[in-house]
């Protein structure tokens, strides 16, 4: 992978380069002075690094908002919906048709907050489209990519 390629395939607010592995120190331990923590057991990148960006976060929680809420809130409704309609109209429901439905809609939901989450552009600058069909499909390639290295590292 040429450093282009990695450039444009990171993201957005990630570190551009990985920090050096200081050297170990090649002291032993005496029973007097207690051994201290190897700088080999650090991070190797700060919290203030790996967080994402308040206006990213913010972005992602509105859309987790909006494609979970929608869905669980009319689920919410056609149980209350369900219920006035054999109570006070008489009508009676299949009770599998309210189960469906209802399973059905609270799936959605379930389903509104990857998709809130992947919808979201991820870069700080970049507010992205109304539905984030475009941001979909580039955070889900990162996530791949991701995903094949840690397979990669592991198998």
């Amino acid at each position: 992978m040429s450093a282009e390629e990695s450039e444009r395939s990171r993201l957005p607010f990630e570190p551009s380069k990985k920090r050096q592995k200081p050297l170990k120190a090649q002291k032993t331990p005496t029973k007097s002075n207690p051994p201290e923590k190897s700088a080999s057991q650090q991070p190797p990148y700060t919290k203030e690094e790996m967080a994402i960006p308040p206006v990213v976060s913010q972005r992602m929680i509105r859309r987790v908002a909006i494609f979970c809420g929608v869905p669980t809130a009319l689920g919410i409704t056609t149980l209350v919906v369900s219920y006035l309609l054999a109570t006070q109209a008489h009508i009676q429901l299949a009770p599998i048709a309210v189960l469906l439905v209802n399973m059905g809609l609270f799936g959605l939901g379930v389903v509104g907050i990857t998709y809130g989450v992947l919808s979201a552009s991820w870069d700080e600058e970049r507010a992205g489209g109304l539905l984030g069909l475009s941001e979909l499909t580039t955070n889900w390639g990162r996530m791949v990519e991701v995903w094949r290295e840690t397979q990669q590292k592991n198998g």
